[in-house]
């Protein structure tokens, strides 16, 4: 197969996941890398022996040597990026959100079309091989009828008022925080497996912190901050730290989920609960090798990851065999092996796309506006 070149945008937490899950992909080769601050920029590069650095993202998009990019900077900025790459003819990986508006990700699912590109919006938490287990129990009919659909997803990294990061500033990371940052990866989730789609919602959110205490200086992504009370500004904050929605999967179905990151002790609990007819399924991202079958007249079960255990359609999720666990940076070289091996061919892509993106941004959107109207809000279903 021919060496695919890319190029990483972004040299934070999510830039560095994403470009140690490239690397571990046999016919890929990071090429370039681009970060606002040069010296983040070059140290990054030196470590992984990738020596074109630039902090202006357009000099990569007019190399032509250059065949794709992954978006892995601050939310505001996905969409006039990824909108200059497909129009440099290059395909793309965005970090989710896709953008901030509904208006953005639509311009974004036509120009990709247009362009004949990849696209692919980095929800990885589909790539648990656990989760697919999921998905392929509710296709076999396993799990029945979906009655009822509920979850968290809780983190402890913005609880304290000296907590901050880019996300917590609206300029930078769109009118919403914790449903469009952890939210997003959540109903994603639930759509994927179940195989229905949210139809409407009602939605609370909270600001516990209306003032945070900004660092003077960039903090990265989780990382501990050691500060005194002079390093520190005042600055107020319009973003939710907490939210719950209720939904409706279509007529009968049923769901609830809370995502917060002011919940102390919960590190990145991601947590799904779906309940049928015939059995019900739960998993738990801080214990991603196992998952919870429930049934009513026999025991429950708890099935401990095994690729040769598992429904022939999540055995390919899996490289490593029974005892030997697979977590989140797995998940990236899951999804970008699978996006890098779709370019030039005329396969399904196998994997969240643009229009993927575009539906959680209109989720979010119903969210939003359920929280201005405090009332129940419809959600589009989106077209064939």
């Amino acid at each position: 197969m021919k060496t695919i070149r890319t190029a990483i945008f972004g040299t934070g937490f999510m830039g560095r996941v994403h470009l140690e899950a490239v690397r571990r992909l046999e016919f890929v080769e990071v090429a370039a890398i681009a970060g606002r601050n040069e010296e983040a920029a070059r140290r990054l590069g030196a470590g992984f022996s990738i020596f074109k650095i630039t902090t202006d993202y357009r000099d990569i998009l007019r190399d032509p040597a250059i065949d794709a990019v992954h978006i892995c900077t601050p939310n505001a900025q996905h969409f006039p990026m990824a909108k200059d790459a497909l129009q440099a003819g290059k395909h793309v990986i965005c970090e989710k959100p896709l953008a901030t508006s509904v208006q953005d990700g639509r311009e974004l699912v036509a120009l990709a079309a247009q362009q004949g590109v990849r696209d692919c919006v980095c929800h990885n938490l589909r790539f648990y091989p656990m989760v697919q287990q999921m998905r392929a129990l509710r296709e076999a009919g396993d799990l029945g009828e979906i009655l009822m659909v509920q979850g968290t997803y809780f983190q402890d990294w913005l609880l304290y008022e000296t907590d901050w990061n880019w996300r917590v500033d609206a300029s930078a990371g769109g009118p919403s925080r914790s449903m469009a940052d952890i939210g997003s990866h959540w109903f994603d989730l639930a759509e994927h497996v179940t195989g229905l789609r949210v139809s409407s919602l009602c939605a609370d959110l909270q600001t516990f912190h209306r003032t945070r205490k900004r660092p003077k200086h960039s903090v990265e992504t989780f990382a501990n901050k050691l500060l005194g009370p002079e390093d520190y500004i005042e600055t107020a904050v319009d973003t939710e730290d907490f939210g719950a929605v209720i939904f409706h999967m279509g007529a009968r179905t049923r769901g609830s989920v809370t995502a917060s990151q002011v919940s102390a002790g919960r590190k990145n609990r991601f947590n799904i609960e779906i309940y049928g007819t015939r059995s019900s399924v739960a998993w738990n991202q801080e214990r991603p090798d196992e998952l919870w079958v429930g049934h009513r007249d026999t025991g429950n079960e708890i099935l401990i990851k095994d690729p040769s255990l598992l429904k022939p359609q999540a055995r390919s999720y899996a490289d490593l065999p029974g005892g030997h666990s697979e977590g989140y940076d797995d998940t990236f070289k899951q999804l970008f092996r699978r996006f890098y091996a779709s370019i030039g061919t005329g396969d399904t892509p196998e994997y969240p796309q643009f229009v993927d993106g575009l539906r959680q941004l209109t989720i979010l959107n119903a969210v939003l506006q359920s929280q201005g109207a405090r009332a129940w809000v419809d959600v589009p279903t989106p077209s064939k």
